[in-house]
């Protein structure tokens, strides 16, 4: 299974790590884009290595998306390219995992109308605007489309991503 996983300076360390590294544990490839080359910095510190550049992202390489939170997340979402990914993924009906602010990238791609999620409670409203339906729940699945709120949430976030990625 290849995992790309899109995000930018100032995420949410372990809401990036725990589920790359539960995925790599699992044996699957995961590879993180970002607008650049180099490194992204956490809201903690800690660096990831870019390994390609959202430009250079081809979805139909990949198995799943995941959509980290943080502060990252309202960054990308102003990005035509990452927009275009999250649909494209989205269409295909592969496996999407957000979490806390990830979300916010898919209400601004205009897929989640009528879908059941959840996120950072701060982004409910966002959310709703863009047609979801919010439940504040540690993890809500729908479909193949996996959402949690906060970085305890992530067990549970874990636990469904994996069952899809199986």
């Amino acid at each position: 299974m290849r995992v790309l996983i899109i995000s930018a300076d100032k995420f949410e360390d372990t809401e990036l790590l725990v589920p790359m590294y539960r995925a790599q544990e699992a044996g699957g490839l995961t590879q993180v884009a970002s607008t650049g080359a180099g490194e992204i910095t956490g809201k903690k510190g800690y660096r990831v290595a870019v390994d390609l550049d959202v430009a250079q992202v081809n979805p139909d390489d990949y198995d799943a998306l995941l959509l980290p939170g943080g502060k990252a997340p309202a960054a990308l979402r102003e990005n035509a390219t990452v927009l275009e990914i999250a649909r494209a993924f989205m269409k295909a009906g592969k496996p999407v995992a957000a979490i806390c602010h990830g979300p916010q990238i898919l209400a601004a791609a205009g897929v989640i109308e009528d879908r059941e999620m959840t996120a950072y409670p701060k982004v409910e409203d966002e959310l709703t605007a863009a047609g979801a339906i919010y439940r504040d729940e540690e993890v809500v699945v729908d479909g193949r489309l996996v959402t949690s709120r906060i970085p305890g949430d992530l067990p549970a976030f874990n636990r469904e991503l994996m069952k899809l990625l199986q």
